[in-house]
Formats: C-alpha cells, structure tokens, sequence
C-alpha cells in the first residue's frame, strides 16, 4: 500500500507513534509518505520506504496567522495525487482531521482517512469552545477513528458527545529496538558502576511535571547513590535545572536534550521517574518497561492500562513525590525484587504492546476502510 501520514513532527507522543508506524509499515514493505511541516524528530536518517512531503505555508501581510491548515489540505491532495496514495493516516485531530476531510473532498471524496486521536487533541486543545465544533465535525466525518486507550475512548464520547465507532488501538514498541542493553560505554557517561541511573524523557510541558522529577531524585540520591538523566526539552528545561542546583543535586542531574537514540539511553537505565499530571497512554513508561527500567508514574489516564501497580512499575497520584522517592529506594534496596520487576515489565512490553501485534492491526484497519471505497 501507498499510505499517507500526517503528525505533528515535534518532540511528542503523537509524532513519534505515528512516524514509528510509518518506519514499521516501510520494513513491511509498505511506501510511506510523510506529509508534514518539518521531519519528525524519530524519523531515521533516509530510512527505505519513506518518504518526505514538505508543508510549506506562504506568509503575506493580510494574515495575521499562517493557514497552515489550508496548505497541508492542499498538500494532502497533492501529494496523493502524484504518487497515487491509497489512503491517509492522520495523527491527531487538530488541524490534520480538518485537512483530511478537505483533501479529500477536493479529489472527489476518493481518499480515505483514518483519524488517531493521541490525548490532548482532545482533552485540552480539542475541548476548547473555539475548537470544539469543527473538531467534533472531523472526528465525525472521518471514515474511521481510533485512540490509544480505554480512557481516551471515553473523554472522546464524553466531551464531544459522539457515540460512533472508536476502535482503541494501543501504543507499541519494538521488541528488538527496546531492550535491555550491555554497553557500560555509553552508561559510563551519565554514572559509575556504583551507581543506579534513573531517566526522565518527555517535552517537558507543565503536564509533565519535571520538577517533581528532581525533587523525588534530591530524595533518593541522599539514600541511594544515583544520577539522572533528563531526555527531552522544552520550556520547564530551565526551572528543573534551576531547582536541581538549588536543592544541591545539580552536579548529578544531566539534560541530554531532545535524542534520537531514546532506545540506547533507556536500555542502559535502572528507573524511568514519570510523575506526569496527565497521560492518555505513557508512551515513555512502555519503552522503559520494554527495556527493563522500572517505571515510577502515576495513576491517571491511560497509564493504569499499561502499568501494573507492584508488579511491573508503581502508580501514585500526582504530586505524591514522596511516596515516589520511597517506592525507589525501596525496590533498588532490594535486589530479588528490582529483577522481578525489571523481568515484568519486560513480559508486559512484549506479550502487550509488541509492534508486530499492533501494525498488524492497523494493517487489517486499513483494508477495512479500502474496501469501503
């Protein structure tokens, strides 16, 4: 198949689910066809198979705003007009389920789309008044939609008022690129032998509450001797480095910035600290669990779907920092139980979550909807 994708190409869930699928589906031998502003953060280096579109939005003085929305419809209707797509796989609602619906209107209503809702396309975004509206329209007129969990299935039906089909296809990884890894090179950079590194990796948006994250690691390292590693970026960058040094942390705290080598820094971790206030599925606490560092999250959205409180990470409510700092130290003073822990977390990611389960669902979605049509 010719498929078509369109994400937000920044250091978010969404984009990096939706440009995995796209390099999943090309080693399937599938031509993927990436229609975006920018390249997407996890795209690898001229990966075979896929392909890039560039939006490009003309700025004239008579607009105030862009209307990128507009261009990437148009681009949309190039792009499968040219290589001839069978299909466009949309992340997140707002504006890519918009443009879609006018892609495909412009060719005659001859292109069908899949809307994937991610989280705050519905939630936050999605629910607000300006929005709302047209948002409900797309997600109504979309040929088929789905979400990454049970939790956001029901905020879907809830805020928007829709009671269509929403087929809940959850996130992946790949059993083979996430995994525990033996590389006491790269882990000497970040900590000693002696010492357990703990991650953070996220946008570091206000949601995600990274400076929860260095005053639960202040608490651990006075009992534990560790470091953390902060993967990502984004505007509470600077108040967490900014607390790090003012709690006295600051010289075992390290920001790596956004990376696109996610898979190596997890599998070279012990803990993965995601104290997120919100969370439509925890895209990172899978990854960690797949290469076999226990995540310490909490118990909102999407996450309990994934975590299994105990067994293969912990779930606390948010801003319990605590209770947190404690369920580390607790578990990496105990060795038999750190293992276990470690081993769940790794059956979980890949008797769950496993991308050749998931893609192959997809697939099957996509042949659905090409027999409609």
């Amino acid at each position: 198949m010719k498929i078509g994708i369109t994400c937000h190409p920044t250091y978010g869930g969404s984009g990096i689910v939706a440009t995995e699928i796209g390099m999943e589906l090309a080693q399937r031998g599938h031509e993927i066809h990436l229609i975006t502003y920018a390249n997407p953060i996890r795209l690898a280096h001229e990966t075979p198979g896929v392909f890039y579109h560039e939006v490009e939005v003309s700025s004239y003085p008579l607009f105030q705003y862009p209307p990128y929305s507009l261009a990437l419809a148009t681009r949309m209707a190039e792009v499968a007009t040219q290589v001839g797509l069978d299909l466009v796989h949309v992340h997140y609602a707002i504006p890519h389920s918009v443009s879609a619906l006018l892609a495909s209107q412009m060719l005659g209503n001859r292109l069908p789309f899949i809307t994937t809702l991610h989280g705050t396309d519905v939630t936050l975004v999605g629910s607000d008044p300006s929005y709302l509206p047209i948002t409900r329209f797309a997600i109504e007129n979309s040929p088929a939609v789905t979400c990454i969990s049970e939790h956001l299935r029901e905020e879907t039906r809830r805020v928007f008022g829709v009671n269509r089909a929403i087929e809940v296809i959850p996130n992946f990884v790949n059993k083979g690129i996430y995994r525990r890894r033996a590389n006491p090179e790269l882990r000497s950079l970040y900590a000693t032998p002696d010492e357990k590194l703990v991650a953070h990796l996220s946008n570091f948006r206000p949601v995600k509450r990274i400076l929860d994250c260095v005053r639960i690691f202040a608490r651990l390292t006075a009992k534990v001797p560790s470091r953390l590693l902060m993967i990502g970026d984004g505007p509470d960058r600077t108040p967490a480095e900014g607390l790090a040094r003012q709690l006295g942390v600051g010289d075992r705290v390290q920001f790596v910035g956004e990376r696109k080598d996610v898979a190596s820094l997890l599998g070279i971790s012990d803990l993965l600290l995601l104290p997120s206030q919100m969370e439509s599925f925890g895209l990172a606490a899978l990854e960690a669990m797949a290469c076999g560092a226990i995540p310490i999250t909490t118990r909102v959205g999407g996450l309990p779907e994934v975590v299994t409180d105990g067994l293969d990470g912990f779930l606390f409510e948010p801003g319990d920092i605590n209770a947190m700092a404690q369920a580390a130290e607790t578990v990496f003073l105990s060795p038999g139980r750190e293992q276990s822990m470690r081993a769940a977390g790794r059956r979980t990611a890949v008797t769950r979550f496993s991308s050749d389960d998931v893609i192959g669902t997809y697939l099957s979605l996509y042949e659905r909807i090409l027999d409609i049509y």
